[in-house]
């Protein structure tokens, strides 16, 4: 298989490795530092538009350092060309742009993996089967208290601990399910300046589908990395998962300490083939049935929606629903013509009022042709009425809705 290259970072590094090691090969490189290109044999250096040829590559690997807007258009118009990527997470820190990615791959069938591999890690799927079980009033741990997501960071900055939320949160939606409400531990700050101190030591609060609170906590620490712990009435259950592209994870409980070297690369790169290959039964996916499904690029940006929610709530120092809508070309039609009928409504306020004034302003002073004018409101507001209504037609013309696999 042979692998484009737009942008660069740490994650697509380990890609590159682990696709070389299996044979695969590099082809166009587009928006990185020359001495990355120096370091790739075979890669040759052009402009992003080569990618849109499917003679090119197979598969094009996008990451995340030096984003810039140019580079964003560049992903754009590849999904609207129907390219399959593997895109690094979080790209963008940009809910509107995520969501409008997942519009356009509904419409042209582009398929996108994010690289969210720990999602797929054996020692997920026990916990999963842990917490339905303390959930439940049963098993080791008894009834389950609480979850906490530990991320320890080298780096403290906001753009930081957002996109170490980012990843995290698609963690937490695996297990979890969709959280309905995100609250932060802080207040009046979540942008630049003095307060900004507060993204070193963030805490998260989040509310999902079942009653079980969750918290999501960023800080110092060794090892870099992550640390999940499960608290019941009886035990704890942690996993411990270092960053890195080969590291040694761990599960530990009352009972003992299992360890299971885990590679992010070789786990994407195998999902990432599957995706290459086509359909296939959903029992040959990797992992054991009790591992969630592999990401898909909704999951991204759902994860990415939660991280853009941090900064709101810290700002304004209480929770935010999430309302899970569903992001289709239907539903921005329908929330666009809600967002016009309310304007049609105002605007028709507003036409009454100023042709009953003109109108009598008119024939105070024998205005015919004024009067005229003012006196045609009722026309003019039953046309613009009626076109607004007929719009409603469209979905129908244009066909149902598209479906969201991919």
């Amino acid at each position: 298989m042979r692998f484009g290259l737009l942008g660069y970072d740490e994650s697509i590094g380990w890609l590159l490795d682990a696709a070389r090691g299996g044979g695969h090969t590099p082809g166009p490189v587009c928006d990185v530092d020359p001495a990355v290109v120096l370091s790739l044999p075979g890669a040759t250096a052009t402009a992003w538009e080569t990618l849109l040829d499917a003679q090119s590559c197979a598969v094009i690997l996008v990451g995340a350092d030096g984003w810039h807007p140019g580079r964003a258009d560049a992903v754009r118009a590849l999904v609207q060309a129907g390219r399959t990527a593997l895109l690094s997470h979080p790209l963008d820190l940009s809910m509107v742009w995520a969501y409008e990615l997942e519009m356009i791959r509904q419409d042209t069938g582009a398929r996108l993996v994010p690289f969210l591999p720990e999602r797929l890690h054996p020692f997920v799927g026990k916990l999963r089967v842990a917490l339905e079980e303390a959930l439940a009033g049963g098993g080791d741990l008894g009834t389950a208290e609480t979850l906490l997501f530990e991320r320890h960071l080298a780096d403290r900055s906001r753009g930081a601990v957002l996109r170490a939320f980012a990843r995290d949160a698609d963690l937490i939606r695996a297990i979890v399910g969709s959280p309905g409400r995100l609250s932060t531990l802080g207040g009046g700050g979540g942008g630049p300046g003095p307060d900004d101190s507060i993204w070193g030591n963030l805490a998260v609060g989040l509310s999902g589908p079942t009653s079980l609170p969750v918290r999501w906590q960023g800080g110092r620490g060794t090892p870099v990395g992550l640390r999940i712990r499960l608290l019941g009435t009886a035990g704890e259950m942690a996993v411990e998962i270092p960053d890195g592209r080969t590291v040694d994870c761990r599960v530990v409980t009352a009972t003992g300490t299992e360890r299971m070297p885990f590679d992010r690369a070789a786990v994407a790169l195998a999902e990432l083939q599957r995706i290459v290959a086509g359909p296939t039964d959903p029992s040959s996916l990797p992992g054991p049935s009790t591992t969630p499904p592999p990401a898909t690029w909704d999951d991204a940006a759902r994860a990415i929606e939660l991280a853009e929610t941090v900064p709101r709530s810290l700002a304004r120092g209480r929770g935010i629903d999430l309302h899970q809508e569903e992001f289709t070309d239907m539903g921005t039609f329908k929330g666009t013509m809600a967002s016009v009928g309310c304007g049609l409504v105002l605007l028709a306020l507003v036409v009454i009022l100023l042709a009953t004034l003109v109108g009598g302003i008119a024939r105070a002073n024998e205005w015919d042709l004024a009067e005229r004018i003012a006196g045609a409101w009722p026309a003019l507001l039953l046309v613009v009425l009626g076109a607004f209504l007929a719009l409603q037609i469209l979905p129908l013309l244009v066909g149902g809705p598209r479906g969201r696999d991919g």
